[in-house]
């Protein structure tokens, strides 16, 4: 188990990495500008899911597979960059919502949140960041390397939840002004497009 010292120091550099603009936060904050901030946070419950899934990776040693692997790191991130495009695709077709329409029907949760597990696990970039950042928070003499990195992993996994719901409730602010705009409805879809482009860029032209 961490000692407290080294769980304060774990918990500042975490919140501070959960709110600097990076793939994960933008994609929230992007969605929750579009579609209210109900779904911002349902995809960030799956996203802290795809969390747990790099954690288990980092925890029993598979994440440096998609470290030395090229082959297994090239696949999984075009697959992350493919559904990516996807996304971006949806969003530059999407019109106004119709404020009486069926556009504002809620997505089940479900959908949005299998949304949120699929473009973190996607990405082994996050997996090679976990396998980089919580060994250097791993005391030899608070225990074994797996207990440890488990805490470590769900206590990032909070500061996330955290980082991201909070932006998620602002980015609701934004579409709840955006649902009285057609032209603010489109134009964010488009910029919503772009970004997501940008990401599936940015993935796809990775290094491990």
């Amino acid at each position: 188990m961490p000692s407290p010292e080294m769980l304060i120091a774990f918990v500042g550099a975490s919140l501070v990495l959960a709110f600097i603009p990076g793939p994960d936060n933008i994609f929230v904050l992007t969605q929750a500008a579009m579609r209210g901030w109900k779904v911002g946070v349902s995809v960030t419950l799956g996203l802290c899911t795809g969390l747990l899934v790099h954690t288990a990776l980092v925890a029993f040693g598979l994440a440096v597979i998609f470290q030395k692997s090229a082959l297994a790191f090239t696949l999984l991130k075009f697959a992350g960059a493919a559904y990516l495009l996807y996304l971006a695709w949806g969003a530059f077709r999407a019109g106004p919502a119709s404020i009486e329409g069926e556009a504002l029907k809620p997505q089940p949760f479900w959908r949005l949140y299998l949304r949120g597990i699929v473009m973190n696990v996607t990405n082994p970039k996050v997996a090679i960041f976990f396998l980089a950042f919580l060994p250097q928070f791993i005391t030899p003499a608070a225990g074994p390397f797996a207990p440890q990195v488990a805490v470590l992993g769900v206590v990032f996994i909070a500061c996330s939840l955290f980082a991201f719901s909070l932006i998620s409730v602002m980015a609701g602010v934004i579409s709840a002004r955006l649902m009285r705009s057609e032209k603010a409805q489109i134009t964010m879809n488009r910029v919503a497009s772009l970004i997501f482009v940008g990401l599936a860029a940015k993935l796809a032209t990775a290094q491990s």
